[in-house]
């Protein structure tokens, strides 16, 4: 049918017809009309020029509910679903900030008085809207098919294509189709009103074969009058031990089917729409959002502050000092009206004599019909400066314990307005059902974060940090987490100062993740660090890593990539365990190339040699050595990421870190990456020959005070005098052991000038020399007390021909 022309009117009748017709209003926030469709135009008798933009209260007038004893009412007195009151006026004039429904007498412009149902949606977010607001004339429904079986069977004996369904279209298909019966709302516009409405998880009602619409189900229901004689029929029967009567088991069979059945719906509505992820802040909202509106109008979520920091916390039962944290707080009040009583985020205890206390001590749900004014002002004491009793006063509630495997987590306070039906016996069944399994999605997400930061802390404890200058080098470092589940993994970055000057630089990847490639990668990690320490080239270093791995008995595989650069022979000496090669930027031209180095086996197959090569560099190029989670994506050659990985990292920047970041960026956002990862960036700025003194000292005693000459002539020169006699004594001290204790060949001195004074001798014995407890009358043993006490820093290292003793002292700033 042409969706311009005026469709003629339906009959009076449903079954000529097939459906009945359908008013839809669009109240905006300021309570005018800002759509009125075809179907309130025939229902009210207003022609939509007329209607928009009036007040919505002039156009729909209430002129009375119907009363209960109404009989020429085809369903008798509307009982509103779930409790949601039948108050049309409070609807439309902005007092109910809540899904309702109800029936209702209207009167309409040049006619009597208009028996109608209707649903009220609130909405709420951006845009004008407010207030949805859908019709349906009762009188359309033929008389003599409203009996006491109730309107939901009229309705399906009349029209076939015109029932409750429980399989809704999904929130697309419906934001597609609602423009239909909106002519005025394009989808998007209508995109926030369906999703509002679906939220509520309420059946859909087929009002034609094409059009779909959100209702409140159960509209039809046997007269109030009617269930209330019936009951008091079967509570005479129970009281005397007569059978009940026929229409009273039939009544309560019926009733207790449709409840039974609306709980299991809800329930496995609820069960769907939690535990979508295991992020416990997501988890919190999506169990808070689930009950709202549908159960109940206000809840109010709670959590052990351990719960909420992911941390663990012992069995027993909570007492009057344990913390519990608001976490989350859904309402249908107007916005802003709960926020500052009762703000999300705010710890406190509870007293002992309150009802809240009694269900996490007990682990049951606690009931409250109503809540008195002497219960209202018994909760309110509670909170200081800020009187909570009009929110909660008259109002039904239920307390629910959030638990599992015994242990209560926290819990849920359910409040229902005064206009809806008290909480009753089915609804604590209902809600402790609904918080066992909320509790258990939520004890899934507490275990999942507590689990997720002790692996964190373990990773974080086992990455160094490093500094950002080494002697001759600055060094940048990023390590991202994987994105899978159990995020830790086993890539590590590191450096290590070296004698010389010198800094070795290390990039390692433990294949697999969790804990133990985590604890695999700290044993690697810790290893690296000794040896380093011992001078062992790199191919040597691996091959002793190797060996390593294959005596620790695990069964891993590790990549590593293990260099050392010496910043005054502007070289580099790098070995390769199948790892991915380094990118070498140059300062020069700024070309960037992938080193060819021999793959070499990973750590721990065994039995494979390593090999270095040495590599010639210029002040100012950058090494880039990162792990195959950076460059590799599943379904994408690795040769893609490794060329983006050489562009990106020959890109001009400002900072080594943000030459880190531009690489990351460029990487990491191409999606599908699922690995951790490990990148260490050094920019190796040499050492100029200027900044370098060297002596050799031959084994005459005297050599000592040539050398201590020696070096205050040079610092002199460097303009260093004001650390000259510390320096001084502290050369004087190590000469005077490497004479004392060398061979044969001679002993080399070198003082390096950088960020700190590094001051080094060489000898040919392999005896380290140790911090001695010297007595008032010992002749020795107190050099390397002076040493200790007087340097910045010092230490010892063994060399292929014999040791290496140094220190460093603090320079003046410039």
């Amino acid at each position: 049918m042409d969706r311009g022309t005026e469709r003629a009117d339906p009959p009076h009748g449903v079954a000529a017809a097939g459906r009945i017709p359908l008013a839809v209003v669009v109240v905006d926030r300021e309570g005018l009309v800002s759509h009125w469709s075809r179907g309130a135009r025939r229902l009210f008798g207003t022609a939509r020029e007329e209607a928009v933009g009036r007040p919505v209260a002039d156009l729909l007038p209430v002129s009375g509910a119907l009363p209960e004893d109404d009989e020429a009412a085809p369903f008798g007195a509307y009982a509103a679903y779930d409790g949601l009151g039948p108050d049309l006026e409070s609807s439309l004039d902005g007092r109910l900030f809540y899904p309702a429904a109800g029936r209702a007498r209207l009167t309409a412009a040049d006619s009597d008085r208009i028996d109608v149902l209707w649903w009220a949606y609130p909405l709420v977010g951006p845009g004008a809207e407010r207030l949805l607001v859908l019709a349906a004339d009762a009188g359309a429904l033929r008389p003599e098919d409203a009996d006491a079986a109730g309107a939901g069977a009229a309705v399906e004996r009349i029209a076939p294509g015109f029932a409750l369904h429980t399989d809704f279209p999904g929130a697309e298909d419906l934001a597609r189709r609602l423009p239909e019966i909106l002519p005025s709302m394009s989808v998007g516009e209508s995109a926030r009103i369906v999703s509002q409405v679906l939220e509520l998880g309420y059946p859909v009602l087929e009002f034609s074969q094409n059009d779909r619409v959100p209702v409140t189900p159960d509209w039809g229901v046997p007269r109030r009058t009617e269930r209330k004689e019936r009951r008091q029929r079967a509570a005479a029967a129970a009281l005397s031990g007569e059978p009940l009567p026929q229409d009273a088991e039939d009544e309560a069979e019926d009733l207790e089917f449709v409840a039974v059945r609306e709980r299991l719906e809800f329930l496995n509505e609820v069960s769907g729409r939690i535990g979508t992820s295991l992020d416990l802040s997501r988890t919190i909202v999506e169990v808070s959002r689930a009950v709202v509106p549908r159960f109940t109008d206000v809840a109010g979520t709670y959590l052990r502050e351990q719960v909420v920091a992911g941390e663990g916390f012992s069995d027993g039962v909570p007492d009057t000092t344990t913390m519990w944290h608001r976490v989350a707080l859904e309402h249908t009040d107007e916005p802003g009206r709960w926020d500052d009583v009762v703000p999300v985020g705010e710890a406190m205890p509870f007293p002992a004599h309150t009802p809240f206390f009694q269900c996490m001590t007990t682990g049951e749900p606690v009931l409250v019909p109503r809540i008195s004014e002497q219960m209202g002002h018994m909760i309110a004491a509670q909170f200081e400066k800020r009187d909570i009793r009009p929110l909660i006063t008259g109002r039904s509630m239920l307390v629910v314990p959030l638990k599992a495997r015994n242990v209560v987590l926290g819990f849920m306070i359910l409040l229902r307005h005064p206009e809806r039906v008290e909480f009753n016996d089915m609804d604590r069944v209902t809600g402790a059902e609904l918080a066992a399994r909320a509790g258990l999605v939520l004890d899934n997400a507490r275990m999942y974060t507590y689990q997720e930061s002790v692996a964190e802390t373990l990773q974080d404890s086992m990455l160094p940090h490093i500094a950002p200058r080494m002697s001759g080098c600055d060094i940048a470092t990023r390590y991202l987490p994987g994105t899978l589940l159990g995020r830790v993994g086993g890539d590590w970055f590191d450096s290590v100062k070296l004698p010389g000057s010198r800094t070795a630089l290390v990039v390692g990847d433990v294949m697999g993740h969790g804990l133990n490639s985590a604890a695999m990668m700290g044993q690697l990690r810790t290893a690296v660090q000794t040896m380093a320490a011992l001078d062992l080239p790199p191919a040597q270093l691996l091959r002793n890593l190797d060996d390593l791995a294959q005596r620790l008995g695990e069964h891993y595989l590790a990549t590593c990539l293990y260099a050392i650069y010496d910043p005054i022979a502007s070289e580099l000496e790098i070995a390769n365990a199948g790892h991915i090669p380094p990118v070498l930027v140059r300062a020069e031209n700024g070309r960037s190339d992938l080193l060819e180095l021999p793959t070499g086996a990973p750590i721990g197959v065994g039995g494979v040699p390593f090999e270095s090569v040495r590599v010639r560099v210029a002040p100012g190029d950058r090494l880039v050595m990162c792990t195959d989670g950076l460059v590799e994506v599943r379904g994408e050659d690795i040769g893609v990421g490794l060329a983006t990985l050489c562009e990106s990292a020959a890109h001009p920047a400002a900072s080594m870190d943000d030459a880190c970041d531009t690489i990351i960026r460029a990487l990491n956002t191409r999606g599908g990456r699922k690995d951790d990862v490990a990148l260490l960036m050094a920019r190796l700025n040499g050492i100029e020959p200027e900044d370098v003194a060297q002596w050799r000292i031959g084994h005459d005693p005297r050599e000592a005070g040539r050398a201590r000459a020696a070096v205050r002539e040079q610092l002199h020169v460097w303009g260093l005098g004001s650390v000259a006699d510390t320096a001084e004594l502290l050369v004087s001290e190590l000469v005077t052991n490497a004479v004392r204790h060398s061979h044969s060949r001679p002993i080399d001195l070198r003082l390096v000038r950088g960020e700190t004074l590094l001051c080094e001798v060489d000898d040919d014995d392999h005896t380290l020399p140790t911090l001695l407890s010297a007595g008032r009358l010992d002749e020795f043993g107190r050099g390397m007390r002076v040493v200790s006490t007087l340097a910045r820093e010092w230490g010892t290292s063994r060399t292929g021909s014999g040791k290496t003793v140094w220190f460093e002292l603090t320079l003046p700033l410039r």
